[in-house]
């Protein structure tokens, strides 16, 4: 078996999910989410593409219902033993399948917590789910009751982020080396992920965010690459990913002459950061990380030029994002406690002026103030 961590570490997980099952009186959960199902069993897969849920009753019986690929895929890579395959033909209702099995498992007229806010149930099998267990049991949301458990990283979680985030810095390195006047930008996202794979590491959940020129203001991946000018500015957003574990960096590094404005742009960027690593603090929430960020750009002229969000949670991540639950916005109750991994990405886009800055590094928290991951000290990028 492909065990990423031992049997101790899962039985303490689902000894934590049975307490918050409890504590909403479910008899069951139905996970849809491919993190929840990793974090809890170790499965490893990207048949959430499909219709497939893993049952957790009270009990602590555990089941997976999926299609034929994924049952080797299961004993390769889970503690899961129970796995119930539904067959692909035409006309097939896989919410049957699974309702036949929630019937073997005596969970008609339960009380059943249900993962409805994942890319793992797209809303036609939501509709099929609803309709085979309208009269067949209470539905319970429960989006929310597994990434409340997972933002809080046990030890050995820590230890495989610590090796994520080198990771991260072994790709940044690779990449920055070879930011240069006439580089092409295929080479430079070629040499990071390079970087990330060589070192044992996994895909990223979603693509690294490798842009230049105006697309250097886009904080999403675009297909099509460039060849960067002799003054030009690339901003690189990335993380290192070890056992689905991602810990993330961004930086806009500035090719030949930087402008004014890029300068400016950066220190502002450099004190929010120092603000938002501040805040990281238990007593504090993800709303106070947010709003301690904005303060310093308005300090600088600069609140107009954010973004509505600055960062996130970080952990065990599958595509199509490895963004997690809580984000960094205004007014997010969401508390920080100690053993959280947060990344923290501080953004300023200046449209007018087709100017770019970004500076972002990924935090893990303790009882006094939170540890930067990364190795490399954030400094203004220039080559």
């Amino acid at each position: 078996m492909a065990l990423h961590f031992d049997r101790d570490e899962f039985a303490a997980r689902m000894d934590r999910l049975q307490e918050a099952m409890a504590a909403d009186k479910l008899d069951a959960m139905l996970l849809f989410a491919q993190e929840s199902m990793y974090w809890l069993t170790g499965y490893d897969s990207f048949g959430y593409v499909f219709f497939q849920c893993m049952v957790v009753t009270k009990e602590r019986r555990v089941a997976l219902v999926a299609r034929a690929p994924d049952l080797r895929q299961a004993r390769q890579t889970s503690i899961v033993e129970e796995i119930v395959v539904w067959a692909d033909r035409a006309g097939v209702d896989p919410a049957k399948a699974l309702k036949d099995h929630l019937f073997e498992m005596d969970l008609l007229g339960a009380r059943l917590g249900v993962e409805t806010e994942t890319h793992g149930l797209t809303a036609r099998n939501g509709k099929r789910l609803e309709e085979q267990l309208r009269s067949f049991a209470t539905v319970v949301e429960a989006s929310a009751l597994v990434p409340r458990l997972i933002s809080v990283k046990s030890p050995a979680e820590i230890a495989v982020v610590r090796r994520a985030a080198a990771l991260a810095d072994d790709a940044w390195r690779a990449g920055v080396a070879l930011a240069a006047p006439g580089a092409d930008e295929g080479a430079i996202h070629a040499a990071m992920q390079g970087a990330l794979l060589s070192g044992g590491g996994d895909p990223p959940a979603n693509p690294f965010i490798i842009g230049s020129g105006k697309d250097a203001l886009l904080v999403r991946y675009h297909s099509g690459r460039r060849t960067l000018d002799a003054d030009d500015q690339l901003t690189l957003e990335f993380a290192g990913v070890y056992r689905h574990y991602h810990a993330a960096m961004m930086d806009t590094v500035v090719v030949g002459t930087p402008k004014p404005r890029h300068e400016a742009m950066w220190h502002a960027l450099a004190d929010a950061l120092v603000a938002a690593h501040g805040a990281m603090r238990e007593g504090n929430t993800f709303g106070d990380v947010f709003d301690a960020h904005v303060r310093v750009l308005q300090d600088h002229g600069m609140g107009s030029l954010r973004l509505n969000a600055c960062g996130y949670s970080l952990g065990a991540a599958f595509a199509p994002s490895w963004m997690q639950w809580p984000m960094f916005y205004h007014d997010n109750s969401a508390a920080i406690v100690p053993n959280m991994v947060l990344f923290a990405h501080m953004i300023v886009l200046d449209v007018e002026q087709a100017t770019a800055m970004s500076l972002g590094r990924t935090y893990l928290t303790t009882e006094g103030e939170a540890e930067p991951l990364s190795a490399i000290a954030p400094a203004f990028v220039r080559r």
